[in-house]
């Protein structure tokens, strides 16, 4: 029997960019807040509110199944990589 390993539900919304939607860029950095336990799927790049964009959290890992190796990060942590075929880094969130 497969479990959802995310602290949220597959049909959370989460935030992303309208650019990592597109697959005009990766998501290289995933923020686990700890107010809320909300999610964001970012590229990592300089980018605009008006890109921002909410999506189901299963419909974000069903792009990018590498998102599984994070599942665990706990709020108030986030994780980065060089790229889409990199290995994450875990580290605290800034306040």
């Amino acid at each position: 029997m497969n479990t959802w390993p995310f602290d949220q539900p597959q049909n959370c919304a989460v935030v992303t960019l309208r650019q990592v939607i597109e697959k005009a860029q990766p998501i290289l950095l995933v923020v686990h807040d700890a107010e809320d336990h909300g999610w964001q799927f970012l590229s990592g790049q300089p980018h605009d509110m008006s890109d921002a964009k909410l999506v189901s959290l299963g419909s974000i890992v069903r792009a990018d199944s590498s998102l599984f190796a994070i599942a665990d990060l706990p709020p108030g942590w986030q994780a980065t990589r060089e790229s889409s075929e990199g290995e994450w880094t875990r580290t605290p969130s800034q306040p």
